[in-house]
């Protein structure tokens, strides 16, 4: 089943597997690029991106401060990654389900 994720604040945390290096001069993403390989490949997140993926897994919410329905999609790259959608600006995803393709 496919589902359609309209979320404003969509956080793209691809911290998995790499070392995180903080640094305030970020490249922008070369021509032809993925935002999300772009961001994983610049050590960047706390980003907001555009792309589809399954659903790998279902978390629990996030309630330390605004609340944030939590999942993580495995992309077409095989790469995945932690998506926190802000259930305070935009409406939960309902019956979100491991092996659902959401954009």
């Amino acid at each position: 089943m496919r589902k359609l994720v309209s979320a404003l604040a969509v956080l793209a945390l691809v911290y998995f597997g790499a070392q995180y290096f903080a640094s305030s001069q970020v490249s922008a993403p070369a021509p032809g690029r993925d935002a999300i390989a772009s961001a994983f490949t610049d050590h960047r997140s706390s980003v907001e991106v555009t792309g589809q993926g399954v659903v790998a897994r279902v978390l629990a919410d996030d309630r330390d401060g605004s609340p944030h329905q939590r999942f993580i999609l495995t992309l077409p790259s095989g790469q995945t990654v932690l998506i926190a959608h802000n259930i305070a600006l935009a409406e939960r995803i309902p019956s979100l389900k491991k092996g659902d393709v959401v954009q």
